[in-house]
Order: structure tokens, then C-alpha cells, then sequence
């Protein structure tokens, strides 16, 4: 499935479950009579209202067919959710499957916390694209997981995932540190007119495949070799095609603010949506910053851009 695809589609499916009970009574001679699932007294959560609600779900084959009052119609199976809260599935805005939805596609870790799509690509590195000569890092990831490194652009990654089978949505960021060390390697440098104009040609192609933006992590090389005019280049490219920039910014503890007013400018001169990366910060000594944090967002926010974070509810972190 196609970015917008998948756009159009979750947009309808999120619709669904915001209607109101009244929009259905009043269009009750419209509503499927026999439903293969109906799931009832549930508090439904739908991600639309600020306020759970209650109803009844109707489903035929696969997909949700109403939301509403539902207790005169027949189901081959009812499952009552009283006292139980019903959902959409949750999407992990951060994740890093890339190779393991191919080494395990149930994705057991994730489903059974309710998580049905995973967006990877994030911290500046994707799958994609990828050069036939396998890296040093790729023969060992290769040898390790056992994985056939067989794809070169995101089309290829698609194509054996879809193989392998995978129990969740997959969708996925294109990554700046892939990009640039595909043109530049791990050169400490700006890149020339030639490299940049090559990466922003690699951006394109991602995002004409179906990549939902493109990731930046400014504390890895060669991602921290990147300065904010260049990120604003490649950026810009995304943002043609209806993207998002999703950073791993350049310092979460000493340089925090310095660093969440980068990703602010290079989202508001490429004109597309921020999503900051697991926003924290570190250190007891800067604990003091986060509130700043917050009214600097806000103030973004106030002047019309679009910004969104994401955080894990643990007190530790890890890299590679």
C-alpha cells in the first residue's frame, strides 16, 4: 500500500469511529441488518473525541462497518467489552523493525500491547537506499540475523517484506544519514551542489515509493556532520510530496533548547510538519528545561506550525 493509500484509507477508518450515535439513528435503514462481529458495551476511545463514548461496533469480514446502537441486529459472534475500553490500534511513531519485522514478522512484542503499525526509518537511518556492495555494518547484520540483503530502494524492501508476511501495518521514514552516506560515505564536510542535488534526488524517489518523510539523527555520523541550510534542502524535497521531518535532534541534555529551536527552524523554512524524537532530557542539571521546552513548542505552534512528539515511559535510554 501507497502513502496516500494508506492516508485516504486510515482517514476513513478514523472517521468512522468519531461518528456520533445520533448520525447513526438517523440513518439506522442504512446499516448493515447481520454483521460477522458486533463488539458491545464497550467505552470506546477512537483518537477523534476528547471523551470516550459508548456504542457498539459492527464488523463484516475485515473492516468496520458501523459504530452505533446496535442491539437489534444479529452477529455470528458477539463479544461483550463491558467495563472494557475498545480502540483503534496504536501506532508506534518510533520504532527501529527495520530488519526485525524480516527476521520476525509476527511481531509478538508489539501486537499483544495493541500496537498494529510500526513507522520505522526514524533516527536517520532506513533500509534504503541501499548500494549493491553490502557496507561493513549490512555483511554483519546479514550474517547475524541471516537476512538477504536483496533490495536497493524502498519499492525492493516492500516487495520482500510483503514475501515474508508481517501481523502489522508497516510504514516508513526514509533516513538522512542513509541518504548522505549513500552520495558522501562518512565525509565531515557540507556537501557540494552535485551531492546535494544527489540527495535530494534520493529523497524524491523515497517519497515517490511511499516514504511518509524523512529522519535526521544529529548526534550519529554522518548526520551530525549536517548543518541546518543542507537539512532544510533535503526537507524541502519531503515537503513536495506531503511529508514530515521526524529528528533525533543534535543534544537532548546540555544543548536541549539550542537543539529543539534547529529542528523548529528547519521544519518552519521547509514548510512541512516536525515530529520531535523521543523528547527528553537528561541529566538532573538540565530537569530545569523542559518546561522552557514545552513554551517553545508552543510558540510554534501558536504561529501555525506543526509540531508532535513522541516520548517512551521509561527512565533509561540506549544506542547502538
Amino acid at each position: 500500500m501507497n502513502r496516500r493509500t494508506f492516508l485516504k484509507t486510515s482517514a476513513k477508518a478514523g472517521l468512522a469511529l468519531g461518528v456520533s450515535e445520533e448520525f447513526f439513528r438517523s440513518r439506522a435503514t442504512v446499516m448493515p441488518s447481520s454483521f460477522d462481529i458486533i463488539i458491545k458495551n464497550g467505552s470506546i476511545i477512537d483518537g477523534v473525541t476528547d471523551a470516550p463514548y459508548s456504542a457498539d461496533i459492527g464488523v463484516v469480514s475485515e473492516r468496520i462497518a458501523a459504530v452505533g446502537p446496535l442491539q437489534t441486529a444479529q452477529a455470528k459472534k458477539i463479544i461483550d467489552a463491558g467495563g472494557k475500553i475498545v480502540c483503534p490500534g496504536f501506532i508506534d511513531i518510533h520504532s527501529h523493525t527495520d530488519f526485525e519485522l524480516l527476521v520476525n514478522p509476527k511481531a509478538e512484542s508489539k501486537i499483544r500491547q495493541g500496537v498494529t503499525t510500526e513507522l520505522s526509518g526514524n533516527c536517520g537511518g532506513s533500509m534504503f537506499p541501499m548500494k549493491k556492495e553490502l557496507t561493513e555494518y549490512e555483511k554483519a547484520i546479514k550474517d547475524a540475523m541471516g537476512i538477504a540483503f536483496t533490495w536497493t530502494d524502498l519499492n525492493g524492501y516492500h516487495e520482500l517484506l510483503a514475501r515474508h508476511g508481517t501481523a502489522v501495518n508497516h510504514a516508513t521514514l526514509v533516513g538522512h544519514g542513509t541518504i548522505r552516506m549513500h552520495v558522501m560515505g562518512m565525509e565531515r564536510r557540507r556537501p557540494n551542489a552535485d551531492e546535494m542535488k544527489a540527495m535530494k534526488r534520493l529523497t524524491a524517489e523515497a517519497m515517490e515509493q511511499g516514504a511518509f518523510g524523512i529522519s535526521t539523527g544529529l548526534e550519529y555520523a554522518p548526520d551530525r556532520f549536517s548543518v541546518a541550510e543542507d537539512l532544510i534542502e533535503v526537507c524541502k524535497t519531503a515537503a513536495q510530496y506531503g511529508g514530515f521531518y521526524a529528528t533525533h535532534m543534535r543534544s537532548e541534555d546540555t544543548l536541549l533548547m539550542e537543539a529543539v529551536a534547529e529542528a523548529l527552524h528547519i521544519a518552519e523554512m521547509a514548510a512541512l510538519p516536525l515530529q520531535i524524537s523521543h523528547l527528553k532530557v537528561s541529566g538532573r542539571y538540565n530537569y530545569y528545561k523542559m518546561p522552557k521546552v514545552f513554551d517553545l513548542i508552543e510558540k510554534a505552534k501558536e504561529k501555525g506550525l506543526d509540531v508532535t512528539a513522541d516520548r517512551y515511559p521509561y527512565t533509561a535510554y540506549a544506542t547502538t
